[in-house]
């Protein structure tokens, strides 16, 4: 990045700070703060181990400062500000999940662009939230636009905050579906026998309420649903395609959906050993479809530097935007965490790595060379490297 760049970026994050409030986390004055100002090299340099109390006012501070990135920790201590973790003396950790599209199986890197990871990561996150608030129960959730390529979900329940990495891992284990048994999905109950009395034979079930069981449960309706609703010659084939089901298991499986639905709704999987086996390899795929791929080091690690909402994104431009719960499926954001301060002017950039542009709803292509855009997208472009500020004239 040349040096016009950077004062340029340098002066704009300047006036975002100016006129824009921030609201500071839980406990700000026990938290590490940390920082990346707009330095000229190659590479980072966090400036950290800073308490609220050694910034001054805060507000002063970015604006003083205009950091290119800016960070806060998951961590309390008593106190934030030395130089060791160990003399911190740490006394308890947010829950803090990190969903990063560049990380995600479902993003194909080089050939999704950029707005379409960001929507598999928002579908990765409506997975996780679904874990957060329905298997375990969360309620004090903080959901956040990280401003690059993915969200933050920040847990504050008063039972997460003296959790240490296990158990914290444990939760990630859960979340990702890591090591999930089929034989853990399915219950069993005694099956009464005759004249009262129980039979050894054992009836196996999914779970229709809740948990990885409840969400094997539902794939297995859907496919059968999806079944019935298909002509008898396709639904037979699709089943075929399936490992370990021929002709006469296929034709028994249709069969039993259509004579015993009312069982699978119930969740019973040995109604017949057909669907029993069906069973099975629905629950193979349930991780792979379900599952949250968090990042687990954010989430494992107690004393985590986080990114600050209501800041900016250095290498974006974009601002760290706060979700309410109920806003989550329609937040755009490519629209949504544009910063007012940089819409309703334009400006003119050198672009230097050519191609698409997916922002504030619009789509197009860039050429190599001088093109005046909106600022928001020339800002865009230059946190990310594809653009220089035009020399002044």
């Amino acid at each position: 990045m040349q040096e016009r760049t950077r004062a340029y970026l340098r002066g704009r994050f300047r006036d975002f700070y100016r006129r824009n409030d921030r609201s500071l986390p839980p406990d700000a004055d026990a938290r590490e703060w940390g920082y990346v100002p707009w330095s000229a090299g190659p590479g980072t340099t966090m400036i950290r181990h800073n308490a609220l109390l050694d910034l001054g006012d805060f507000g002063d501070f970015l604006e003083r400062e205009r950091p290119q990135h800016v960070y806060f920790s998951v961590g309390r201590y008593d106190d934030p500000s030395a130089d060791s973790m160990g003399e911190k003396n740490w006394r308890g950790s947010d829950l803090v999940f990190d969903l990063d599209a560049d990380h995600l199986p479902a993003v194909t890197l080089g050939k999704d662009s950029y707005a379409e990871m960001l929507e598999k990561c928002k579908a990765a996150l409506v997975r996780l939230l679904s874990f957060l608030e329905g298997d375990f129960g969360f309620r004090d959730m903080e959901i956040v636009f990280s401003g690059g390529r993915g969200y933050h979900v920040h847990v504050r329940d008063r039972s997460v905050q003296d959790l240490e990495r296990g158990a914290r891992r444990e939760i990630v284990d859960y979340v990702r579906g890591t090591g999930l048994r089929f034989e853990a999905l399915v219950a069993g109950e005694e099956v009464a026998g005759t004249a009262g009395r129980t039979s050894p034979a054992r009836k196996r079930t999914f779970s229709t309420t809740a948990g990885w069981s409840a969400r094997a449960h539902r794939h297995l309706l859907a496919l059968v649903d999806d079944l019935l609703a298909t002509d008898e010659d396709e639904a037979l084939s699709r089943l075929q395609e399936i490992e370990g089901i021929g002709k006469g298991r296929s034709e028994a499986i249709l069969r039993v959906a259509r004579e015993n639905y009312g069982e699978l709704e119930r969740g019973n999987v040995d109604v017949h050993p057909a669907v029993f086996g069906l069973a099975r390899q629905v629950a193979g795929e349930v991780a792979e479809r379900d599952g949250a791929p968090i990042d687990e080091p954010v989430t494992t690690d107690v004393n985590r530097l986080i990114r600050l909402p209501g800041s900016l994104h250095g290498g974006s431009g974009l601002a760290v935007r706060r979700i309410d719960r109920e806003a989550v499926a329609e937040f755009d954001p490519l629209s949504d965490a544009i910063p007012e301060t940089f819409r309703g002017q334009e400006i003119t950039i050198d672009v230097t790595d050519p191609g698409p542009v997916e922002l504030g709803g619009d789509s197009f292509i860039l050429d190599n060379g001088n093109s005046t855009v909106s600022e928001y997208v020339g800002v865009f472009l230059m946190a990310r490297g594809r653009a220089e500020k035009e020399r002044e004239r």
